[in-house]
């Protein structure tokens, strides 16, 4: 029988192609840690301090690339798509939130709906960087002006949990919004460290697609003519559903891409390693999962902006509730799980195809992650090519990855 094991050390985890570049590592260890742009365009760990075996056994506790679990605690259940509460339509009640934002805004009205409220003080998630649009930064929002003037959905490199030390330290209730594997890593930590549970009031996640590295975004100046260091503004969706691609320079140019035009050539999506390894992109650590419902997973023009939701909780489903009593969320019709299966057949399939994946991986004796109640096994298609694939690109290192220099 294959052996399977975890990574055992940091480096391992990004060598291994099993980082995501959370964050996580700056927050918990920034004497040993910070986040930089590796070579290849992805928000890595660079080590600060020397390496030492068992510094960082409380990184690797929560980080995704070592573990992945489900912590929905739904009252109902689907093998696909988990646990949850409700499956629905909604968007944001305020309409310039459903423009600007991407699909319909949701996240961004159910984090407002927690400021203006009080329930949050504020609200850790990720933005474009002002010096530098193309790339995204972390930060807190703390009023709902702040937060609705940063919505939208940002397609490269993000590192949201480098700021969960900072937020954990203000000592005051707060939100995050973040990718479903940052969701994952935020549940893990908390089960060491009890101001997560004391100050965390909810959990917000898109359903994801994959995090593209930066190299998908350079792509595209290139392909315009433009430097990074010319750019005003990077945004990848809003503006309308799904909203174009809007590049502008200082010089006063700008140029637009659709959607389609950015996204339908899926061999130049540059998605990182850990992603096309995903075993929960649909968010089943989180309080809500918002994902984008166009049938069969492509947009037939632009739209007034909607999105699907997946209720994960308890407590998810009293912020839904009570956003849309409060007008900051609009709810519409309701859906199954087999709606989702026809919204994101993407996400099917994943599911379906990670066990031989990991099995690939791990008999190119290559670590993979812990993973419990996500029904990977369950779901398992047992696809021979599915794991011989993986056990191929292991081999001829398709999934390495580095550590960038501090």
């Amino acid at each position: 029988m294959t052996e399977v094991r975890q990574a055992g050390s940091v480096r391992e985890v990004v060598e291994s192609g099993l980082c995501i570049g959370c964050g996580l590592c700056e927050a918990l260890a920034p004497e040993r840690w910070v986040m930089r742009m590796n070579r290849h365009g992805r928000l890595r760990p660079a080590p600060v301090a020397a390496e030492e075996s068992g510094a960082d056994a409380e990184i690797l506790a929560a980080c995704p690339g070592v573990v992945a679990r489900a912590d929905a605690q739904g009252d109902r259940d689907d093998a696909v798509w988990g646990s949850y509460t409700h499956m629905g339509e909604a968007w944001a009640g305020d309409p310039d939130i459903r423009f600007r934002a991407s699909s319909g805004g949701v996240l961004t009205a159910l984090g407002v709906h927690l400021l203006r409220t009080g329930k949050a003080a504020f609200v850790l998630h990720c933005a474009a960087d002002p010096g530098r649009p193309m790339r995204s930064r972390w930060v807190m929002s703390d009023t709902p002006e702040e937060l609705a003037a940063r919505a939208g959905s940002r397609y490269g490199p993000s590192d949201t949990l480098a700021g969960l030390e900072a937020a954990l330290a203000r000592g005051e209730p707060f939100a995050v919004i973040a990718k479903p594997c940052d969701a994952g890593a935020v549940r893990a930590r908390a089960k060491a460290d009890a101001r997560l549970d004391s100050l965390l009031v909810a959990v917000l996640v898109m359903v994801c697609g994959g995090a593209s590295d930066l190299g998908k975004s350079q792509a595209v100046l290139d392909e315009l003519g433009v430097a990074e260091n010319e750019l005003a503004l990077f945004r990848y969706r809003g503006h309308g559903n799904p909203g174009p691609t809007r590049i502008e320079t200082r010089d006063g140019r700008h140029f637009e891409k659709t959607y389609n035009e950015m996204w339908a050539d899926e061999a130049g999506w540059r998605i990182q390693s850990r992603c096309k390894l995903c075993p929960d992109a649909i968010g089943e650590a989180a309080d809500v999962a918002a994902a984008d419902i166009w049938p069969g997973a492509e947009p037939d023009g632009e739209d007034d902006g909607f999105n699907g939701v997946i209720v994960r909780s308890p407590t998810g489903q009293a912020l839904f509730d009570a956003a849309v009593s409060a007008g900051d969320l609009v709810r519409g019709a309701d859906h199954s799980p087999r709606d989702y299966d026809r919204f994101q057949p993407h996400q099917v399939d994943r599911k379906q195809a990670m066990a031989a994946r990991l099995r690939g991986l791990a008999a190119a004796g290559r670590p993979v992650y812990a993973h419990g109640g996500l029904r990977l096994d369950t779901l398992d298609s047992k696809d021979p090519d599915e794991e011989a694939g993986a056990l191929r690109r292991a081999k001829v290192g398709r999934f390495d990855d580095e550590v960038p220099e501090p």
